[in-house]
């Protein structure tokens, strides 16, 4: 970042000020001083317009819409705080008199006052959402009201001499600040938590008083996870940043100043300090800036005998702090995380609401953007069409990132590192990362040449090292393999990098640069500058380095090596130039003497070190290239960074440029000539051949081209000068500067249609070609139209308006398309259509069989496989589809003998994903009753064995009969037709092998094993419904199905039916036979002897009735059992 005093304004008659406070969310700056001073500022809000605006941009205006002074307070007023969002005003004097202002039809009046008139208020704070005001005084006395003036609660904190209060970013605590130093901490009800540590005052002797307790609300986001934004400052100038209260571990620093004030800007990404310093006998007006990881950033003198506070503005590009009777104003410009490559500005930002930066690549030629979340963003580097993002990695604390992508934001490569990617720069081929003890050299790979490598099947790795700084590296196997060595601290760690494809220049902190040649990474050269570099960069040549300062100054450093007296190469020399308050500059990248800067809000052009007239802007420059600056405006576009404009980027144009093309159109091409040899340059010699080319004057034209090597250019040229037609050389020039229209009109005045058409071809502009064809007649006319009519119909297919097309490749003729666009919009009439009207065997009725097979369409696939004589592609898709009759049919009809190996391979495919019942339907579905009754007895065997539900069981041998009747019936109709072909598929189908004796078992016990089960099933039902005569009898029945049934069921049903019907006897025989069965276990046979010993004890084993009934034959009487 740098800082410079922008303006100063004086208060009248010299009033000295206390306070300062800047209103975050609509620009009012509020001063208070001695006397009862109190007045409300506004610098004018920049109406951002690059139409007619000179400013370019230009942030940080500095002019004042608003000057008024408040009357309410008698004593000087100390404490000034808003509220943002409720716009509201708090103020407090010497006597202990609150005021509340509020804003009514554009001016500041009283809204409510409050005077406890018994101790001074010390410190006011509102909470983050602004509904919460707490009042300490110096007394202890703590007051906490609403935003409506409602008191909530009030606390007198005895024996506590209050100073500063805060609340936390989540408004649960409040946090107070003693007059000795120490800070406790309390509920968001005043109740007393704990007292918190003070670290940074260790060792520290005498009074120490607090001079600034702040903690960031974090309201526009944190720069990182767990962020530091609690900073407690004491006036001796030590200070701690912590990440909560609770914090063990807190950032320490000792500014070595007397502080009177702190403040974080909006981010939280800077922390002022603010007060003085001791030099030269006298103080000096200090302000220092820091991260909240406590990185010294930059220091700032400010005139004046006593600076009292300091306040960020809302965007934090500003700063104001009272001195004595005036107000400074200070302009930052923050190095914002952003890179540019390829009309792609990408930059990173906060959101509130989400833990990583967020990363998006905006293309401002075609204002599309393409967003992309990191987490731990460090830094970022961009060159050609790649940009490097260097990122923590998540998975170790140790490792880093660098992640390289192209412009729309998608990674191309990665790679791990061991060090903190603390400088990044990059050249077309190699990547530079570098902590401050360490650097490391990726030698990535290019898109086109991944794709190569990909193609032939190697990996794409790209060459890595690491050097320490301490190292001299001679470019032959000097690298670092130990990695621990690269956390060897160095005493004079990097504090900057930069390189081209042929050097690497690393700067650090005591003014050394190291120079090394590249690509072998060798220690050429080090140097001696007399300032710390902040910023470094090397022109185009490699000859020339611009050294940014971290005051600001701008110096150059010649590397070019004259030989000395001693016949030795010179390491250079620092040139005699020196440029103030620099923050930004670029070399031009075609000319090594050309260089773009920034000098505060203004933007100079270089030539040899000659400045040209500056332009005002705030820009940071992207590139400078054929004398023309790209600079986008990052102030304007972090205001909303999710919609940048297009405006936000400037395109500017070098005094030279605008000279040359001042001259080309008020003097003459001549006098043009003559400054662009003194003042040569490609862009200037194309502009001046463009020009004369326009006048006809082909000869300095050609001269004009051949100077700045622009061979497409010269072939044009030679091709004028062999037209005899000047009106044609006129309209071949129009095309050259893409004048079509006016082109096309001079070819019509020379009744040259043939030629407007083929200028409309080669543009694509179908629709016009289409209108110059129907205007006039011709031969070839409609083979032209047919092919106009199909790129039209390709114009909006591209854009998925099949409806459009269809009508278009109808004209054109074009049945390929229309097919797919038919396939596409879900026609399949017309699809239809199109197989009717299409001849036989047409290479068409493929692609839509494709086309009706991939929807389902079995019917339609097969007449258009049919009518092109593909019956095996046909009956493939019905078997795909499922459609085993269909497929059967066309077999039958067209004699395909391979449809019976195709089936068995598919059912073997079904059975081996043990899809039985998918593997039945199927056999069903082709007529294979005997394999799908098998495959269906098989089921049903298997859930009797899993023991399943009886009613499903016997369904399943239901309609494994039934399939056996089905068989039985074929059998019987195929015998009695007596036509036995073997050569027929359908014959193959149904060819049963008798002798197998698994059929044999299947087709006479189907039934079998369902009246098994239906004997099963209605034997329990009787016995449920009470009918224990008839449940007994059906079981007798069942013990002809042992071969199906477990005999354990079958007899323990029958004893528990014989037992409810009395029939002792019965009951006695089925325990003798359960207790004889060799499938029981030991414990199992003695339950079941227990059970019938408690049954026979009570009744003897007979039956106690037993019913007779006449025999059929012999009319005798028997028992009915």
């Amino acid at each position: 970042m740098f800082i410079y005093l922008s303006k100063k304004i004086a208060i009248p008659n010299n009033v000295a000020l206390h306070s300062i406070s800047w209103n975050q969310d609509q620009g009012y700056i509020a001063c208070g001083g001695e006397d009862g001073l109190l007045k409300v500022l506004k610098l004018e809000s920049q109406v951002f317009c690059l139409g007619k605006d000179k400013a370019k941009g230009l942030a940080a205006p500095s002019s004042l819409s608003m000057n008024q002074s408040l009357d309410g307070h008698s004593g000087s007023v100390q404490v000034v705080r808003w509220n943002d969002l409720y716009q509201k005003l708090t103020t407090s004097d010497k006597y202990g008199l609150i005021i509340v202002w509020m804003m009514f039809k554009g001016q500041w009046f009283e809204e409510m006052i409050n005077n406890r008139n018994k101790s001074v208020v010390r410190d006011m704070c509102w909470n983050k959402e602004g509904q919460k005001i707490c009042i300490i005084y110096e007394d202890g006395a703590v007051i906490v009201g609403s935003v409506d003036g409602q008191r909530i609660w009030g606390r007198d904190l005895k024996g506590s001499n209050l100073s500063n209060v805060t609340w936390s970013p989540d408004g649960k605590l409040l946090v107070f600040g003693l007059t000795n130093g120490e800070v406790h901490i309390y509920d968001n009800m005043g109740v007393l938590a704990k007292k918190m540590e003070i670290y940074c005052l260790t060792n520290v002797t005498g009074a120490i008083h607090l001079a600034g307790l702040q903690w960031y609300n974090g309201r526009d986001g944190y720069i990182s996870p767990n962020c530091p934004c609690f900073a407690v400052c004491y006036d001796n100038g030590r200070a701690q940043i912590m990440r909560s209260e609770g914090d063990d571990e807190p950032v320490l620093l000792d500014t070595g100043m007397n502080v009177m004030c702190i403040d974080w800007n909006n981010t939280g990404s800077i922390l002022t300090i603010a007060g003085t310093q001791q030099a030269e006998e006298k103080d000096v007006n200090i302000v220092q800036f820091y991260t909240p990881f406590g990185e010294h950033l930059r220091t700032l003198k400010v005139p004046g005998q006593k600076l009292t506070s300091c306040s960020w503005e809302g965007g934090g590009l500003r700063i104001a702090l009272a001195v004595d009777s005036f107000i400074y104003f200070a302009n930052i410009r923050p190095d914002y995380k952003w890179g540019y490559c390829t009309n792609t500005v990408v930059y990173a930002y906060l959101k509130p609401e989400r833990v990583e930066q967020c990363v998006t690549f905006w293309n401002w030629n075609t204002n599309e953007k393409y967003v992309k979340y990191v987490k731990c963003l460090l830094c970022m580097a961009a060159y050609g069409d790649q940009c490097c993002l260097a990122t923590k990695s998540d998975e170790s604390n140790t490792q880093y990132v660098l992640i390289l992508c192209n412009s729309i934001g998608t990674p191309m490569e990665t790679r791990y590192i061991d060090i903190e990617p603390l400088y990044l720069a990059m050249t077309s081929t190699h990547v530079f990362a570098a902590s401050k003890n360490a650097f490391f050299v990726w030698q990535y790979k290019i898109p086109n040449q991944l794709a190569a490598m990909e193609i032939g099947g190697k990996k794409p790795t790209g060459k890595e090292r690491m050097y320490h700084i301490d190292d001299t590296p001679s470019g032959v196997a000097d690298a670092i393999k130990d990695t621990s060595k690269a956390y060897i601290l160095t005493k004079d760690p990097i504090c900057c990098i930069c390189a081209t494809d042929k050097l690497l220049v690393v700067g650090r902190e005591s003014g050394n640069i190291n120079r090394y040649s590249l690509p072998q990474v060798a220690l050429t050269n080090q140097n001696k500058l007399n300032c710390r570099p902040y910023q470094i960069s090397v022109n185009c040549n490699s000859m020339r380095l611009a050294i940014i300062d971290i005051a600001g100054i701008l110096t150059f450093f010649d590397f070019s090596t004259p030989k000395d007296g001693s016949g030795q190469d010179a390491a250079g020399e620092l040139l005699n130039f020196e440029r103030k308050d620099v923050w930004d500059m670029k070399w031009a990248e075609d000319n090594s003497e050309l260089f773009a800067m920034m000098e505060k809000t203004r933007m100079y052009i270089f030539r040899n070190l000659d400045p040209e007239e500056p332009m005002l802007s705030s820009g940071y420059i992207c590139q400078f290239t054929d004398l023309e600056i790209k600079a986008v405006l990052l102030d304007e576009i972090m205001k909303d960074p999710e919609h940048p404009e297009k405006d936000c980027l400037l395109e500017m144009e070098i005094k030279s440029l605008r000279d040359s093309r001042d001259l080309l159109e008020k003097v003459g091409i001549e006098e043009a000539m003559k400054f662009i040899e003194e003042n040569p340059h490609p862009r200037l010699w194309r502009l001046l051949g463009e020009s004369a080319l326009q006048k006809q004057e082909l000869a300095t034209a050609e001269l004009a081209f051949v100077r700045c090597k622009d061979y497409q250019a010269i072939q044009f040229i030679k091709k004028l000068q062999t037209m005899q037609s000047e009106q044609l050389r006129v309209a071949e020039v129009d095309t050259y500067f893409r004048r079509f229209d006016d082109a096309e009109k001079k070819y019509m005045e020379m009744d040259r249609r043939d030629l407007a058409v083929a200028l409309r071809r080669k543009l694509g502009d179908w629709f016009r070609v289409v209108q110059l064809l129907k205007s006039g007649g011709g031969a070839g006319d409609d083979v032209q139209l047919e092919e106009a009519w199909n790129a039209i119909g390709d114009y909006y297919a591209d854009r998925q308006k099949w409806l459009s097309a269809v009508n278009y490749y109808v004209q054109g003729r074009n049945q390929e398309r229309l097919a797919e666009c038919y396939y596409m919009i879900e026609d399949y009439v017309g699809l239809e259509t199109m197989v009717s009207n299409l001849p036989e065997n047409h290479k068409l009725l493929t692609e839509i069989a494709q086309m009706f097979a991939s929807v389902g369409m079995s019917q339609q696939a097969v007449a258009a496989y049919t009518k092109c004589n593909k019956i095996k592609a046909a009956i493939d898709a019905c078997i795909q589809l499922n459609q085993w009759n269909m497929a059967i049919d066309l077999a039958k009809v067209h004699n395909v003998k391979e449809i019976d190996s195709l089936l068995v391979k598919y059912a073997q495919h079904l059975l081996e994903k043990n899809k039985l019942l998918n593997a039945t339907e199927l056999y069903k579905k082709a007529n294979r009753f005997l394999d799908a009754a098998k495959l269906l007895y098989k089921i049903a065997e298997k859930e009797a064995t899993k023991k399943c539900h009886p009613m499903r069981i016997r369904k399943l041998f239901v309609l494994c009969g039934l399939l056996v009747e089905k068989h039985n019936e074929q059998t019987r109709s195929r015998m009695k037709s007596g036509k036995k072909d073997a050569s027929s598929a359908l014959a193959g189908l149904l060819d049963d092998d008798m002798s197998s004796m698994s059929d044999v078992r299947v087709i006479e016990n189907a039934w079998r094993g369902a009246r098994a089960y239906h004997f099963f099933l209605l034997a329990q039902r009787q016995l449920h419904q009470g009918y224990f005569d008839a449940s007994m009898k059906t079981c007798l029945h069942l013990r002809d199905y042992e071969d199906f049934l477990n005999p354990e069921d079958i007899y323990s049903l029958l004893a528990l039916s014989a037992c409810a019907n009395q029939a002792f006897n019965t009951c006695s025989k089925a325990f003798t036979k359960l207790q004889s069965l060799e499938t029981l276990s030991a414990t199992q046979k003695q339950a079941y002897e227990e059970l019938a010993l408690g049954i026979f004890i009570k009744h003897p084993p007979k039956d106690v009735k037993q019913r007779k009934g006449e025999c059929s034959n012999c009319e005798t009487m028997i028992p009915d059992w």
